[in-house]
């Protein structure tokens, strides 16, 4: 169990029960893309020292940034900032978290590169939201977890990423309570799968004031190109989105948009269209 987790049960051994309390805290997911496959290219030994080492790295910023540690699922993260102490910063806690892990696995891979061994992505999901937060299981085994609906949008979220090239997703409610310390960009109005109510979603990129003038040119191309996209002129649209993928080939969601003007400009969408995307898949 988290060390911090201990010390407040141990402030009060009696409180120690099933169910929990309300908080809204800042859930974070992440994921390693293709891990099956990676698995397939490595002996179990390889397998377990790659993931550990890159487990160990990544849990130890969480927790560096006040994160607690919910749960390993495979490859996948599970953690929540906010929980069990209150911190009324835990989205900015939880973006810093996720900006530095994007950096360290960075550093990762170039080491993992020197020494003949395979890269590793990894997409993350952050979502903010009133959650249950406490002991969860049975009368003989406890679990400190969070659960809720808020939750599972955090598991969306890391995954709805493929369909944006992205690797980093938070949601609405993540980015109102952190954008003056972070620099994002929106990417869509989405409804995930099992959710009615859509939710408008961003790909955080920086600590505040951090990204390079070359990358804020196709930020800014990016966000042009957005608002073209919203007033149904496909054709400006994907001018400008084209002309951040000539400033960097790997711009995801310029490609994403792209695509999707080509197949809007064939195929309208309704005149009450409200600009919501609905993902197909989880």
């Amino acid at each position: 169990m988290d060390p911090k987790v201990v010390h407040e049960i141990l402030k009060e051994p009696g409180d120690i029960k099933l169910g929990g309390e309300e908080k809204e805290i800042t859930v974070y997911f992440s994921d390693i893309e293709k891990f099956s496959t990676i698995s397939e290219k490595l002996q179990p030994a390889e397998l377990i020292e790659l993931l550990n080492e890159y487990l160990s790295e990544m849990t130890d910023i969480i927790l560096d940034h006040g994160g607690f540690l919910d749960k390993y699922i495979g490859d996948a993260i599970v953690a929540a900032f906010g929980a069990p102490l209150a911190q009324p910063d835990h989205a900015v806690k939880a973006c810093m978290a996720t900006i530095d892990n994007k950096k360290r696995l960075i550093e990762l891979n170039r080491k993992f590169k020197e020494e003949g061994r395979l890269q590793i992505k990894a997409r993350i999901g952050l979502n903010s939201g009133t959650v249950l937060v406490g002991n969860v299981g049975s009368t003989n085994r406890l679990s400190y977890t969070v659960i809720g609906d808020e939750v599972n949008l955090g598991a969306r979220l890391e995954a709805a990423n493929k369909y944006y090239g992205t690797y980093t997703m938070i949601s609405e409610r993540t980015y109102d309570l952190a954008k003056d310390h972070i620099e994002a960009r929106e990417l869509d109005l989405i409804r995930v799968v099992g959710k009615e109510k859509p939710v408008r979603v961003y790909e955080l990129i920086d600590r505040k004031g951090e990204v390079p003038g070359a990358q804020q040119e196709i930020l800014e191309l990016y966000e042009e190109g957005l608002r073209n996209y919203r007033k149904r002129e496909w054709q400006k649209a994907i001018s400008l989105f084209q002309k951040a993928i000539n400033k960097d080939t790997h711009d995801g969601p310029s490609q994403t948009y792209i695509e999707r003007c080509k197949t809007y400009a064939q195929e309208p969408p309704p005149e009450d269209w409200d600009g919501v995307y609905t993902l197909k898949a989880k």
